[in-house]
């Protein structure tokens, strides 16, 4: 799946204009995931309307409402998929989510072009998701010098402890360990606590995917992580805030 999504991404990008110059310009903001001693566990809330692995997911609220139901449910983040083929997602689902609420905004997609990251930073976007598996080392160091120098934070995104070799020694500050394995698909929660444990701590940790429940954060949050994304679990529901309200409480009782 993920070679496939791969040539597709560069085929698209072949026909990437750059991003038509706007009026007013974003200014990427701070993304506070890093979590100080008595901190809550921060929570990453999703925006993707289909994905490989779930297929279609709920519609009914726009990305602008839905962005304004996870800010006002707790959510300190959020994510946005920006990949149409394979997500349903648009560069300009990120301009919505930007206009309708405060909180910062990762990009999230299969960024090998820093034409990506020019469009992510002129929709808004706070930050983009580096993907190890997707890139060489010399790609994700230039893409993340890239990125920095538009004031965009990296989140460097692995699965295994060789993935998060490369990029503890490419300097990754901040680094998401995804429980889903994007060649299989398949989700394997105790690899993800295995290579989140033996992360630094002074890296900012996240866990990617498989996170449903106040028990998995709380689980989450006893373990020291910085942060959680929680994705396909709220966007099954036309209206994700209960389910939200219950991790966040959750993150901050634990």
């Amino acid at each position: 799946m993920l070679a496939e999504i791969l040539s597709h991404k560069r085929l698209e990008i072949a026909e990437l204009a750059p991003p038509a110059p706007r009026s007013s310009v974003f200014s990427p903001r701070p993304l506070g995931l890093a979590r100080g001693p008595g901190e809550p566990l921060r929570i990453i809330a999703e925006i993707k309307r289909r994905s490989p692995s779930a297929g279609p997911l709920s519609t009914r609220l726009s990305v602008s409402a839905r962005a304004r139901c996870y800010a006002a449910a707790g959510a300190d983040m959020l994510s946005v998929l920006t990949d149409t083929r394979y997500f349903d997602g648009a560069f300009a689902h990120l301009s919505e989510a930007r206009a309708a609420t405060a909180l910062p905004i990762l990009c999230k997609d299969f960024i090998l072009s820093e034409l990506q990251l020019d469009h992510a930073l002129a929709h808004g976007a706070d930050a983009v998701l580096l993907i190890v598996r997707c890139l060489r080392d010399r790609e994700l160091s230039d893409l993340a010098s890239a990125a920095r120098a538009r004031g965009l934070s990296a989140l460097v995104e692995v699965t295994t402890e060789d993935e998060a070799r490369r990029a503890l020694e490419l300097g990754a500050e901040l680094i998401g360990v995804n429980a889903r394995d994007l060649d299989t698909l398949e989700l394997d929660p105790a690899r993800a606590e295995r290579v989140l444990g033996a992360l630094p701590t002074s890296v900012t940790r996240v866990h990617l995917s498989g996170i449903s429940t106040p028990a998995d954060v709380q689980r989450a949050a006893s373990r020291n992580l910085d942060a959680i994304l929680v994705g396909e679990a709220l966007m099954r529901l036309d209206d994700p805030g209960p389910l939200l309200s219950k991790l966040a409480s959750a993150a901050r009782a634990g």
